[in-house]
């Protein structure tokens, strides 16, 4: 029986300096969406990607335009080889469901872009005017950690997977909340090394920001469900589209629902397009015998372009 192919996209933190240059040497597919992006952004994405500094790498408004690239990329190097093989659906981590996007074809590589260029811009004037930080919460429910968030007036950032969830907003109040995780029955808080508090109220700036850029970008129906961050579910029309991705850098991420989600479509072929491997290791946490394989460079692509065929 044919299997159902998901596709994952990676979001911001999966960077890492080199990422994609050696795709972009094996593939022409893969290195001509790094030289387009190059042209169309006036400026060389693909030297930070490539060479760094990591520092440079790291910043949101470098980052997003970079990861978007990046797992396009790894998308072309396989249907290069691969062929155009059929996709059940696909899903990605905050900015990878815009990645995702591109790829089902909702709007172009360079419109995509152009809009990931902006959040990240966006995000980063968002993040220099606030004072914010992120925590994650290990081996707590929802429930408890939206009651510990609800104590601290902060706010519920990612639902990631059974048993880990991160929490946004000012410095202060995230460093109360991780110091009395313990007394709500949270296994262990640890504060993450962040620019400031995505996904929170104080991304409000950068959500007021991002209507007009959505609203005159060119958008189609997408070619094949993309599961929406915000509401867990597949996001159709386009207006519903517009407003979900807006309200994603101020929503809560939900991931494991996500997930669930394509698991309940019967997928049953994961192929994450990122560096690194965390998106299969959520999946994982949240169905542990998954198929999933994870590309990022010419090895990868080599090995799931053999899984593929092997179907």
């Amino acid at each position: 029986m044919e299997k159902k192919i998901a596709l994952l996209f990676a979001g911001q933190g999966a960077q890492s300096v080199g990422m994609g240059r050696d795709l972009a040497a094996h593939h022409p597919a893969a290195g001509d969406l790094f030289q387009q992006a190059d042209q169309i952004l006036g400026r060389s994405l693909s030297g930070i990607a490539w060479n760094g500094p990591l520092e440079e790498l790291t910043k949101t408004s470098n980052c997003q335009p970079a990861l978007y690239v990046h797992g396009l990329a790894c998308l072309a190097a396989l249907r290069n080889v691969a062929g155009d093989f059929r996709v059940e659906a696909a899903a990605g981590l905050s900015l990878g469901e815009w990645t995702a996007h591109a790829a089902a074809g909702t709007f172009s590589f360079a419109t995509g872009l152009k809009l990931v260029e902006t959040r990240g811009r966006l995000m980063d004037a968002a993040c220099a005017a606030t004072a914010g930080a992120m925590a994650a919460m290990i081996g707590a429910d929802e429930s408890t950690v939206r009651s510990l968030a609800a104590d601290t007036d902060v706010d519920v950032a990612n639902i990631n997977a059974p048993g880990q969830i991160v929490i946004s907003g000012e410095s202060a109040k995230v460093e109360l909340a991780v110091s009395l995780a313990k007394e709500h029955g949270i296994r262990r808080a640890t504060l993450l090394n962040v620019a400031g508090a995505y996904h929170s109220r104080l991304m409000n700036s950068a959500y007021d920001a991002l209507d007009e850029p959505l609203l005159e970008a060119e958008l189609q129906v997408p070619r094949f469900p993309v599961i929406s961050n915000v509401t867990g579910e597949q996001v159709v029309a386009l207006p519903d589209i517009r407003s979900t991705l807006r309200e994603q850098v101020t929503s809560t991420v939900r991931w494991s629902e996500c997930m669930e989600n394509l698991l309940s479509r019967g997928c049953d072929l994961f192929i994450e397009l990122g560096p690194g491997e965390v998106l299969a290791g959520l999946l994982r946490r949240v169905r542990k015998d998954v198929d999933v394989i994870s590309v990022s460079d010419p090895a990868s692509v080599h090995a799931c372009v053999e899984k593929l065929r092997a179907l």
